[in-house]
């Protein structure tokens, strides 16, 4: 059952994010229903995806889990290596610098590395349809990008070198509080040794 709720709020999720790159089938969404009803109903698809993949994939780690592989212990390593770089790029597309420059669309980027972080570490089946699908999502949104007439989002202002460091500061302290107090409290495991709390 965990499985199938997981599933569906992947569809919720991905789906609405799908519909945001769809420009046309967007715009004639937005003329009929207007921009506010818009922005909720892409609000409300996206907050309950968030939930039901959460409560989903709780449901399918303690009751259904379903090994496809056994990645080598190594690659927890290797996780915890690539989020370091997952949590800046996530950071760097709110804090514009030269990271963002040179990445173009470093929260995809980001996306991507933090999924493809966690299929190297986890082998079960529901690890693997929800960062794989992660990754799926995140390619198909910056390919779309390349053939959007707008930009889809505010404009954000670009600064240098102080706002690399300042991403790579607070991506730093985001990617501690995941390790020490996010992943311990809401996934259940430590990612450093022991958890903060």
């Amino acid at each position: 059952m965990g499985l199938a709720i997981l599933i569906l709020g992947l569809l919720l999720f991905t789906g609405a994010h799908v519909l945001v790159a769809m420009r046309e089938q967007r715009a004639a969404l937005i003329a009929r229903a207007g921009e506010g009803s818009y922005k909720i109903l892409i609000s409300v698809l996206s907050v309950l995806g968030i939930i039901l993949i959460g409560y989903g994939f709780a449901r399918y780690r303690a009751t259904g889990w379903i090994d496809i592989w056994y990645p080598p212990h190594w690659t927890y390593y290797v996780t915890q290596l690539l989020m370091w770089p997952a949590c800046i790029f996530v950071v760097a597309a709110y804090i514009r610098g030269n990271i963002w420059r040179q990445l173009k669309h470093p929260m995809l980027v980001g996306v991507k590395t933090w999924a493809v972080a966690h299929l190297i570490s986890n082998g079960d089946l529901g690890s693997i349809l929800l960062f794989g699908s992660f990754v799926l999502w995140a390619g198909y949104d910056r390919v779309t990008l390349k053939h959007r007439a707008d930009a889809g989002a505010p404009a954000i202002p670009a600064g240098g070198a102080r706002n690399d460091t300042i991403a790579i500061v607070v991506g730093t302290l985001l990617y501690l509080a995941l390790g020490f107090i996010f992943h311990p409290l809401v996934i259940g495991r430590a990612v450093f040794g022991r958890a903060a709390f």
